[in-house]
């Protein structure tokens, strides 16, 4: 699946707000998400953390579930942007993504322009399923 370039810029500049919006006083690393559906609707959010580290809130499972709640079922990207270079969704997230197929990944950082494109299957190969 091929992201137009409009859906690549739409997609990465909500990542970025939501970015500014993320609440990480703990590590400082603040993470945007923002999926694009097949409608063409975004979904954005930013991480959530906790003192107690393991109920954290990462930014792509805060905007999958906006999706979700909002009806959405079916993803064409997602896109998050980190203050780190070569950040990619944790494992976690990935395996939250694979439940609705595989979409194209857009990671990039506070900053730089490069942005790295994967597929949900290259970062996940052989994810659960029933």
């Amino acid at each position: 699946m091929k992201l137009a370039p409009a859906d690549f810029r739409r997609l990465l500049a909500a990542a970025r707000r939501a970015q500014r919006r993320a609440y990480a006083p703990y590590s400082r690393f603040k993470v945007g998400a923002a999926v694009l559906t097949v409608s063409g609707k975004i979904f954005t959010g930013g991480n959530i953390e906790n003192a107690s580290y393991g109920l954290t809130l990462c930014a792509e499972r805060v905007a999958v579930a906006q999706a979700v709640s909002a009806g959405q079922r079916r993803f064409k990207a997602l896109a998050i942007v980190t203050s780190a270079a070569g950040a990619t969704p944790c494992g976690a997230c990935r395996q939250v993504l694979a439940e609705f197929g595989d979409c194209v990944i857009l990671c990039a950082a506070t900053g730089r322009r490069q942005v790295q494109q994967l597929r949900l299957a290259e970062l996940l190969p052989r994810a659960f399923r029933f």
